[in-house]
């Protein structure tokens, strides 16, 4: 009877970790107006993540993000339909959530060290910030849209800025958590959830700015995108 019961139990955890993709991505797209994708994820199944040593699905032997990119569909196709957000996720419902910035958000990120900490300064000295994303390598730091003359401004006040800083704006993409399911991707600092609730505030990027530039300083510059 025991053997029943755990055999139900595991059943059931997978039946909700399975539909933990599908319910975060309608609440991003149909609720929040966020545009959403599948990510590729990876060749083999099991988790998404890049630590379980999985290939990315587009088979690409050096991919630059693992798993954590727009295959098919491209990026062109995001959307905010819940028919197809629920097509997608009924017919792949382990994929990644890949969200499509630029027009309803955008993101700068650091290597997790630095934004990490500057989090913490943000926190500390009472910025108001929106949500907060991280990989096991990336903080992502939700902000409103920003165009690139606007971010080209107030970079060029600064002295010097770190290529560990990077934006993702118009045309750009980040990985979304799935609420609980236990990707890679997890809210450090989390938005209002549930169904009713409204898409979060978002600070715009020039109250940020000088916080991830300082902390991205002490993060070393990489050439390989990681999410």
């Amino acid at each position: 009877m025991r053997e029943i019961l755990g055999r139900r139990r595991k059943l059931s955890l997978k039946r909700e970790g399975r539909t933990a993709y599908l319910n975060a991505a309608l609440m991003y797209a149909e609720h929040w107006q966020w545009r959403v994708v599948p990510g590729a994820g990876f060749d083999k199944p099991g988790g998404w993540w890049p630590s379980t040593g999985q290939p990315c699905a587009c088979l690409r032997p050096n991919c630059p993000v693992p798993g954590a990119h727009p295959l098919d569909p491209g990026l062109l196709a995001a959307t905010r339909d819940p028919r197809m957000v629920r097509w997608w996720w009924t017919s792949r419902p382990d994929a990644p959530i890949m969200l499509a910035t630029g027009d309803q958000v955008s993101a700068a990120s650091l290597p997790a060290t630095a934004g990490a900490e500057a989090l913490t300064a943000l926190e500390h000295f009472g910025f108001r910030l929106g949500p907060v994303a991280a990989t096991p390598t990336r903080y992502f730091f939700l902000v409103a849209p920003y165009s690139l003359d606007e971010l080209g401004e107030l970079l060029d006040s600064q002295e010097w800025v770190p290529t560990s800083l990077r934006y993702h704006g118009d045309g750009g993409y980040l990985p979304l958590p799935s609420c609980g399911s236990g990707g890679g991707s997890q809210w450090v600092r989390p938005p209002m959830t549930g169904k009713d609730a409204p898409a979060p505030w978002l600070p715009p990027i020039d109250t940020l700015v000088d916080a991830l530039v300082r902390a991205g300083r002490t993060a070393p510059d990489g050439d390989r995108l990681r999410f």
